[in-house]
């Protein structure tokens, strides 16, 4: 849902200019300042390397305090996901909220619901990839959105989301052009989805918050109401 390594060079550069503007008044020496920047490049750099960017997530997440009308935009976002997921018969692997969460798991991502996405890469792997199969996950990648917007008005994440679909056009050598198209239309058909399923969307949302176990959700989602 982010970008965490440019956001990490962002935080420098924000370090340094505040340290150049009032260590000369503090006294601070201009050699600390730079040293300080030198090494948080350093490990940046090795950072997304050798933990693709995991650690400069997990460290913006700590800087920035996720506040609690945000870690529940993430929280209505993924599990906007995980219903159409389950609905279309797309099998989830697991979920976490924050970087930090998928470290724990032993996850090299930012957090989110992991599906099994192997069946659409084995036919990319081909050169192709059936309409049908397309569709479902076309509508799950674009389910956080939907999501957000149905309980927000507006989506702040998505975009992690969207270039899986991009990727997927490019790989297929069709028109980007297309691929907005068929975001809109995925946008639209998920968020049905999680109207049609209201009752058992807001029960998720619950579900989810206290870190049910992804078998207990989908329990959940079976045995629940099907409409709000």
């Amino acid at each position: 849902m982010k970008d965490a390594p440019l956001n990490t060079i962002a935080i420098t550069i924000f370090l340094l200019t505040l340290s150049a503007l009032i260590g000369p008044v503090v006294g601070i020496s201009p050699f600390v300042p730079a040293g300080v920047v030198f090494g948080v490049m350093a490990l940046a750099t090795l950072d997304n390397f050798a933990l693709e960017g995991q650690g400069s997530a997990i460290f913006t997440d700590w800087l920035s305090g996720a506040s609690a009308s945000k870690q529940d935009r993430i929280l209505h976002h993924e599990a906007g996901h995980f219903l159409v997921a389950h609905l279309l018969n797309i099998p989830i692997e697991g979920y976490a909220l924050s970087s930090w969460e998928a470290f724990r798991q032993g996850q090299k991502a930012q957090g989110g619901v992991r599906f099994n996405d192997q069946q659409v890469l084995n036919q990319l792997q081909q050169g192709g990839l059936s309409s049908q199969l397309l569709d479902q996950y076309c509508k799950v990648w674009m389910a956080g959105i939907a999501a957000e917007k149905l309980i927000y008005e507006k989506a702040e994440g998505g975009f992690e989301d969207r270039q899986k679909i991009r990727s997927v056009w490019t790989r297929l050598k069709r028109p980007l052009e297309e691929a907005e198209t068929k975001e809109r239309w995925a946008i639209l058909q998920a968020r049905a989805l999680i109207e049609d399923h209201r009752s058992n969307y807001d029960a998720l949302v619950v579900a989810m918050a206290q870190r049910t176990p992804v078998t207990e959700c989908c329990k959940l989602l079976d045995g629940g109401q099907t409409h709000g």
